[in-house]
């Protein structure tokens, strides 16, 4: 029998008889902003698992990098390669393999989410997004190009960070970040060519990484699901209506109770979080019936 290892806002990671192989465990747990709402979303942890292990089997297949997926070996739990963990800022080794790179990687598409808000804010800018400079953006403008950002990862709140103190952070060549970002980039493309398939717009995601045997790229955690990746409905895009169809959905609720905005101005000052508000049981039901359905839409199988 394995042991948790570790219990996060809505994953838990045990020990199994193998010491280099672990066992994902999804819960029904939802989190924003940092925080966990105290609601289960039923079978959303199914949905996760089996959504993130299609993807993963598409990118193995393309021979974009290697995983650390082993396999699926149940509704809501993987087994997964370990990887050895170095919190502390600067103390991956230089010469480590199978060593988790403690950053976390955002390839935007569109203008959404928390990027529409720091550019309403000023705190972006449209040349920055790869536009002329001046130009008056709108919320959900297509980008000229992708654009990454890189956050923190072992940090209280995830935050911001330029090319230069990721890799003081992470402590890896300037060569190894840029092969990380280049998988970024072909991962996007490949999840963007999958959506459109199915009338969907990829609108962004964040992607997390170990390095591998020779220091390869290997992608880890949990990517293309609602939980780390934003999806619109491509045909009420083309006719000027955004519909959410991720977990921006359940923030969006908290948005407009008033919710985030407070949480924010409490981080600002360095004040306590104000505890999350438990959703309505329409917004619960809504959203169990989203993963539901999107799972189906995102991979072309059936829940």
């Amino acid at each position: 029998m394995g042991e948790c290892l570790y219990s996060g806002k809505v994953k838990q990671v045990w020990s199994t008889d193998d010491p280099d192989i672990l066992e994902f465990r999804y819960t029904d747990q939802i989190s924003v902003f940092d925080q966990i709402i105290p609601s289960l979303i039923p079978r959303k942890g199914e949905s996760l698992n089996r959504t993130t292990c299609h993807w993963f089997g598409l990118v193995e297949e393309e021979g974009i990098c290697r995983t650390h997926i082993v396999e699926r070996n149940g509704a809501n739990r993987c087994l997964v390669r370990r990887v050895d963990i170095y919190r502390e800022p600067g103390t991956l080794p230089r010469d480590g393999e199978w060593v988790f790179v403690p950053l976390e990687f955002v390839c935007r598409q569109y203008l959404a989410g928390s990027g529409w808000r720091r550019y309403a804010r000023g705190e972006l800018s449209a040349e920055e997004l790869g536009f002329e400079a001046g130009t008056d953006l709108t919320q959900g403008v297509k980008l000229p190009a992708p654009y990454l950002e890189i956050t923190t990862k072992f940090e209280a709140y995830d935050r911001l960070i330029d090319r230069e103190e990721a890799l003081e952070i992470a402590n890896i060549s300037g060569e190894e970040l840029d092969s990380l970002l280049e998988v970024v980039l072909k991962v996007d493309s490949l999840i963007e060519r999958e959506a459109a398939l199915r009338g969907l717009i990829h609108v962004d995601g964040k992607k997390e990484f170990a390095l591998g045997p020779g220091r390869v790229p290997v992608l880890v955690d949990s990517f293309g699901t609602l939980d780390e990746d934003r999806w619109w409905d491509a045909e009420q895009y083309k006719l000027g209506t955004i519909v959410q169809l991720s977990k921006e959905f359940v923030r969006e609720h908290y948005i407009g109770t008033g919710h985030q905005e407070q949480l924010r101005i409490a981080r600002d000052s360095g004040n306590e979080d104000p505890a999350i508000p438990a959703l309505p049981q329409e917004v619960i039901d809504q959203t169990a019936a989203l993963y539901a359905s999107m799972f189906e839409r995102l991979t072309g199988n059936k829940f």
